[in-house]
């Protein structure tokens, strides 16, 4: 089992910081509205108040944009954009899957007489009223290729295209944190006794890229289902939103700062999650990042009662890659692990360990 977490944004999974909770859960950040699937709840809550799972489960708001509906009705109805296509097909209409997927993420639009009229046959595949997408699109676009813009364009360097962050946050995703970065993460994923993610926690210095910024979004991710949010406590900021996204299985938490900062201002933003038992023993912990990192301080605290046989430090160009630079870290008497990084390229930074089977936990993809 393993996690992610990033710097610019949280992804226990963060995006854009560098790393992800171990076998657990993954920190990933950016602001906006944005679809949340059947299954998600919703809630807020003051600083330093603890969210519970009680109050995890607020009924979500639905989309009010062309991708954010569509994306919504294909989650709904649980097609695939391949399925999709083939309906279209059947119909005499062609439309891609690159096409379907690129307007749902709001790269691009329907615009010619052909694509309006896929629209129309889109709402009767999806079962939704006459006109209920078409009535959401914007004007026409400027013709040629849309360049995403650099944040966007960063984290899909690293995430790569229909990442679980680029699902949970929907069209927010084009405008994930645009207006900070991170300048140090510190992360502290602690382990339980069945060797499962008992809680992760983070701080956060952030750094604004322009005037007036004034929160940031974070998204942790958890690779065993069972592993939930069941509370949430934010020491530095207020935390003005957090959705658990049961089937992504990922917790957006959106924090503000409390004020708008000046150009190059900086601000420190402290969260901490506890997380239900898991089925499965966490095997590694990654943060990933999209930007350059001053420092990046990652800590796992193991249980007396289950502590690894070895552990490695590694890095990965981008999610899915091949990890390098592998090296093994040792176990300290306070029984946890820390690397510590200076000067912090872009990409994914992870810690693995054994629990003795023999096995190499180090994940391959």
């Amino acid at each position: 089992m393993s996690s992610r977490a990033d710097t610019d944004e949280a992804r226990a999974t963060d995006p854009d910081s560098a790393g992800a909770p171990a076998s657990a859960a993954r920190p990933d950040g950016a602001q906006a509205t944005a679809v949340r699937p059947d299954g998600a709840h919703a809630t807020a809550a003051r600083t330093g108040e603890a969210i519970t799972t009680s109050a995890l489960h607020a009924a979500a708001t639905g989309a009010d944009t062309f991708p954010g509906a569509l994306r919504e009705a294909l989650n709904r109805r649980g097609l695939s954009l391949e399925r999709v296509s083939e309906r279209l097909r059947v119909r005499g209409i062609a439309i891609s899957q690159a096409t379907l997927s690129s307007w749902q993420r709001g790269r691009s639009q329907p615009e010619r007489a052909r694509s309006l009229r896929a629209v129309e046959v889109l709402e009767e595949i999806l079962e939704l009223p006459a006109g209920a997408l078409r009535s959401l699109l914007g004007p026409r676009r400027p013709r040629g290729r849309i360049t995403p813009p650099g944040a966007e364009g960063a984290a899909l360097q690293i995430l790569g295209e229909d990442s679980v962050v680029e699902k949970a946050l929907g069209a927010r995703f084009r405008h994930f944190n645009q207006e900070t970065s991170s300048l140090m993460v510190h992360d502290i994923v602690r382990m339980g006794e069945s060797g499962t993610l008992s809680a992760i926690s983070t701080t956060n210095v952030l750094r604004a890229s322009r005037a007036g910024a004034d929160r940031a979004i974070f998204v942790l991710s958890f690779d065993d289902e069972a592993a939930e949010p069941v509370d949430i406590r934010v020491s530095c900021g207020r935390l003005a939103e957090a959705t658990y996204l049961k089937g992504l299985k990922s917790l957006v938490l959106e924090i503000h700062f409390g004020r708008e900062l000046a150009k190059l201002d900086t601000t420190v933003v402290s969260y901490a999650v506890e997380v239900s038992p898991s089925e499965t023993p966490a095997t590694h912990y990654e943060r990933w990042s999209r930007t350059n990192l001053h420092e990046y301080l990652q800590q796992v605290f193991f249980h007396p009662g289950a502590l690894p046989s070895d552990c490695h430090r590694y890095v990965r160009e981008k999610v899915g890659a091949p990890p390098r630079a592998r090296r093994r870290i040792p176990l300290s008497e306070s029984h946890d692990v820390h690397v510590l990084t200076s000067r912090c390229k872009p990409g994914v930074h992870g810690v693995a360990w054994d629990y003795g089977t023999g096995t190499d936990v180090t994940p391959k993809g």
